[in-house]
This record gives C-alpha cells, sequence and structure tokens, in this order.
C-alpha cells in the first residue's frame, strides 16, 4: 500500500489487531474510508465511498470487545482520562490529524446536563483528508474584489465535505488567487475541535494559507471575539455554527467590518432558515450560500445563492 498519512494517524488508536486486519485490506477501500465504528459484540464496521464492509478477522467470527474499547480509549485520550472530560461531555474527542472519535455510552447526569461518559460501547473513528483544490468550483462566486470577498455560509448534512471545503477555503483566500486577481487576506481560523488546521503544539498540520491564524481548541463564540480584538483579521473563519452565542458573534464580526466564512449542519436552505436561534443573522450577514450534499457522493455541490437566496449556480440531474 502506498502511504496514507490520514488513515495511519487513526490506526495508531486502535488495538493492533484491529489495525493490522484493516490493513489487510486493498488499497482502494484504504484510501476511500470515511469512518471506521467499532461497537460492543458487534463485527468491526468500515464505510466510505457510499459502501459499508463489515470484517471479523479470518475466521469470520471475531467480535469487538470491551477489551478492544478500553484499549482504543486509552490511546485516544494518552492515558489520561482526566485530560478528555470536557470532550466526553460532547461526545466525541478529536486525536491528532484533525480526526474525530464519536463515543457513546451511559451518560451521568448533573443537575440536566450531562457530566460526562462511563460504559463506552460504541466509538466513530471519522478520518479527516484535506484535498486540496476542493473550493475550485465556487471560490469565484465568494471573491467580490481583489481584497474583499461576500461573507458566506456553507450548508450542509453531516459527512458531506464541509469542513473540507472550509478548510480549503481558507487555504485559497489565505494564500491569494493569481488568475482571479484575488491578493489573499489575513484570515483568523477559530478552529474549536481542531478539526480544520489539525493543530499539534501550536502548528497546523494542514496547509490552511500563508495569512492564517489559528486559535485552537477555543468555544467559537468567545474565539470570534478575541480574534477580533487581537488579530486584526480581514476574514473569521469557524466551523459548526448553532448556537445564539455563534449568531452573536458572526453578527459582530460582520458589524466590526470583517468577514465571514462558517458552515452549519442543514439540508438544504430551508433547513437554515427554520433554525429559530440564527433568525437574527438571516437577514443581511450572509451574502453567498453555498449547499452541498452526497447525491454523487461526499462534497456534491448542490447550489450557489446569494443573500436573497437567487440561485448563482445549481447541479442539473
Amino acid at each position: 500500500m502506498k502511504d496514507d498519512i490520514k488513515i495511519l494517524e487513526v490506526l495508531e488508536y486502535l488495538p493492533k489487531h484491529i489495525s493490522a486486519m484493516i490493513m489487510k485490506l486493498p488499497e482502494k477501500v484504504l484510501t476511500d474510508m470515511e469512518e471506521i465504528r467499532l461497537r460492543l459484540t458487534k463485527p468491526i464496521c468500515l464505510s466510505g465511498s457510499g459502501a459499508e464492509i463489515f470484517i471479523a478477522g479470518q475466521d469470520g467470527s471475531y467480535l469487538v470487545n470491551e477489551d478492544d474499547l478500553k484499549c482504543a480509549l486509552q490511546l485516544i485520550c494518552n492515558y489520561s482520562m482526566y485530560s478528555v472530560e470536557e470532550e466526553l461531555r460532547n461526545g466525541f474527542i478529536t486525536i491528532n490529524g484533525g480526526h474525530r472519535v464519536g463515543l457513546c455510552g451511559r451518560t451521568v447526569i448533573d443537575n440536566g446536563k450531562v457530566k460526562t461518559l462511563k460504559d463506552i460501547s460504541y466509538m466513530n473513528f471519522r478520518v479527516a483528508k484535506q484535498i486540496i483544490g476542493a473550493s475550485d468550483k465556487i471560490v469565484g462566486h465568494l471573491i467580490r474584489s481583489p481584497d474583499s470577498i461576500y461573507n458566506t455560509l456553507i450548508i450542509s448534512p453531516p459527512q458531506c465535505g464541509k469542513t473540507t471545503l472550509l478548510r480549503d477555503l481558507v487555504r485559497t483566500l489565505s494564500d491569494g488567487r493569481k488568475d482571479m486577481l484575488f491578493k489573499g487576506m489575513k484570515i483568523s481560523l477559530v478552529d474549536e475541535r481542531s478539526e480544520i488546521a489539525a493543530c499539534s503544539m501550536g502548528i497546523p498540520k494542514n496547509d490552511v494559507g500563508i495569512r492564517t491564524d489559528v486559535l485552537d481548541g477555543c468555544p467559537k463564540a468567545e474565539g470570534i471575539i478575541m480574534m477580533i480584538r487581537s488579530m486584526s483579521p480581514d476574514i473569521v473563519a469557524t466551523d459548526e455554527i448553532g448556537r445564539t452565542e455563534d449568531a452573536d458573534a458572526i453578527t459582530a464580526a460582520v458589524n466590526a467590518g470583517v468577514n465571514v466564512i462558517t458552515t452549519i449542519h442543514g439540508s438544504n436552505i430551508t433547513d437554515f432558515i427554520k433554525k429559530q436561534d440564527l433568525n437574527r443573522i438571516q437577514k443581511g450577514v450572509f451574502e453567498r450560500y453555498v449547499v452541498l450534499s452526497r447525491r454523487n457522493g461526499a462534497g456534491t455541490l448542490e447550489a450557489v445563492l446569494d443573500g436573497k437566496y437567487d440561485v448563482l449556480f445549481e447541479m442539473r440531474g
């Protein structure tokens, strides 16, 4: 197999015998892999490119056991459960390389809120991949002038490539595009889940551009305000807004004359309009909407709309 750095990063967090079983799969399966799921007493499940594969060892009888899950959890948290206490509350942990590990089990509730997870019985390793050029189809719709862009919201269901698209947009807008006479802009990237830049010891492992400053592991709302005050950005970029505080911070950035690029979960523009917590930023803030799907695979570009929801680009067929 050719060196696939991303999948090798993920396999480091799995028990060695499970990694060995996965490494025996065909190269194309490994290259296309998007998720690795461990479910207690079930076969290992891999998914990618719209297909699923269940593996259970050579004799077909291997099922994930408690020791497998305990070993994986120890590797994920570097043998310190205390260090990932906050992440456990949110149901996922981001590992080296920007890959996200989702966890399920029994919740511990304190004053009506999730305090932590116990008896973890399910894990989902989501493989993060940087795709250089992922934004090429849309970047021309987002550039307003040689030194300005339209405030942009990427709308996408889970696993449809919104973070991959955002990452490449940040890289492109930071570096500039000579062919579009775009100079490049200072970007403040608020990377709450360490998935976009995939920082390690403060150094991004993904290419996010030469004019990009990264605030790693900081909640979006607080991070946006911090970056505006400290880094004088032209653009603030962040992923997966959803709270009222996020909407307030986005509005504050625009009112301060800073452009914004961000993403939100949703199937289409109607889904966005229905999100009550974000109603306050629907009018006059976003000037471009990018809608993604999995219709022809992850990252399918369905449409680009302007601030009045008029279609600038729409996929046919």
